[in-house]
């Protein structure tokens, strides 16, 4: 079996609005009232899976999930007197950010020879909290061969867990056994930490993971309260390379000597608050970024447009590629449309280490269906939403149609 990494993209979906939901995610708030534009993101994500595609990566996706959830806004007897915050948690469109969909530990690394997945309970937030059984339903039918995957549902609520975006793996190669670093947050001020410890330990021991093999990393409380409302807001990490800003862990120096210490070979990439601060790097997002391995095997950075067009961002990454360090190419990608709601290049995909032809094929990216998806988006999808609109029942239908559009043209329909 040939396992190789493949991204899992989330396609934007139809009800994509800015309805600043998100405490803590200060591009989301910063946006909250403005008009969006659902086709242009669609679009943008799509080029950027291309992209990805034409490195000659695995690249695969998940389609949007259905939106207005109608269940969700009776069980919240929500009517026309009703705040417009709570009516446009059944309208939100954030399951595009599939770095959220769930924890992943590939086959290597667990006691059954299995890749597992736990699908994220997102319980933080109203607005995320109802997205995990449709979710689930997608990995469920995504990685239904049960003698390679094994799908799990989410941690107790008791316990915040929000999947990926707060995993990292360190190995020698995507293929090999490698180190599962979990980071969970205490306290983040005036914003809430939205990954449990607990949450973490629990993912690990259904997974079933070498203890000896794992680590659990404090978030440090400044990156949370400066912005960083997940952990891929200020590390990445890719086989044996991590990349992370000076103030990403509440005990740094402890942090890399414990993962230097357990994955012999590991290098450590960090950008210091003297060259890029802590609030420059959370507006610009240059650690939400895809670190990849490229066929011929040099590390690139998928970075997105803003943190390419900042001055200090660009510079420190010039002397990188000088230093001749680990990572030696930078991509920068327009998803302007996700990061002005809060999400980059890393929070759009979901990394999952698997021989490709165990999974179900149509969740995987080719070009003739990248051309068929946006076909549909260009004719489906809204043009601008106007939070203002969401309740609107013309929106509804078209928001409705467009994803049972694409779930035909993708023969999803059970997905419907």
């Amino acid at each position: 079996m040939s396992l190789v990494e493949i991204n899992f993209d989330g396609i934007v979906g139809p009800s994509h609005n800015y309805a600043g939901l998100s405490l803590g995610n200060l591009a989301a708030t910063a946006h909250a009232g403005d008009i969006s534009y659902p086709r242009a993101a669609a679009l943008q994500g799509l080029e950027k899976m291309c992209g990805n595609m034409e490195l000659g990566l695995e690249q695969g996706y998940f389609v949007p999930l259905p939106r207005p959830n109608g269940d969700w806004l009776e069980a919240l007897a929500v009517d026309a007197a009703t705040g417009r915050n709570l009516l446009a948690t059944g309208w939100s469109a954030s399951s595009m950010w599939t770095a959220n969909a769930a924890t992943v530990s590939p086959a290597p690394d667990t006691a059954d020879g299995r890749c597992h997945l736990s699908v994220a309970n997102l319980v933080t937030m109203p607005h995320r909290s109802h997205e995990w059984p449709d979710t689930l339903r997608q990995l469920q039918l995504a990685f239904a061969d049960r003698q390679h995957f094994a799908v799990h549902g989410p941690v107790p609520p008791c316990f915040g867990d929000e999947g990926a975006a707060n995993h990292m793996r360190l190995t020698s190669a995507h293929g090999s056994a490698g180190l599962e670093v979990f980071v969970y947050g205490r306290t983040g001020g005036r914003f809430p930490a939205r990954q449990h410890e607990q949450a973490s330990r629990v993912v690990a021991r259904r997974h079933g993971l070498d203890p000896e093999r794992v680590l659990f990393i404090e978030q440090s409380p400044e990156a949370i309260a400066a912005g960083a409302f997940h952990n891929d807001v200020v590390a990445v990490a890719n086989e044996q390379v991590l990349f992370c800003h000076e103030q990403a862990f509440a005990d740094p120096e402890a942090t890399y000597g414990a993962i230097r210490g357990r994955c012999p070979g590991a290098e450590v990439v960090e950008v210091p608050a003297s060259a890029v601060s802590l609030a420059e790097a959370v507006r610009s997002y240059l650690f939400n970024a895809q670190l990849v391995t490229l066929p011929e095997g040099e590390q690139a950075l998928v970075i997105p447009g803003e943190a390419w067009d900042s001055r200090v961002v660009r510079a420190w990454l010039d002397d990188m590629i000088a230093g001749n360090g680990p990572i030696r190419r930078i991509i920068p990608v327009d998803v302007r449309q996700s990061m002005a709601n809060g999400g980059g290049p890393a929070c759009l995909r979901l990394r999952v280490v698997a021989d490709p032809s165990t999974v179900d094929p149509r969740f995987l990216l080719n070009r003739f269906k990248a051309e068929t998806m946006a076909k549909i988006i260009e004719t489906h999808w809204p043009e601008q939403v106007d939070p203002a609109d969401l309740g609107r029942e013309n929106l509804a239908i078209s928001v409705r149609k467009a994803r049972e559009a694409l779930l035909d043209a993708l023969e999803l329909s059970e997905l419907a």
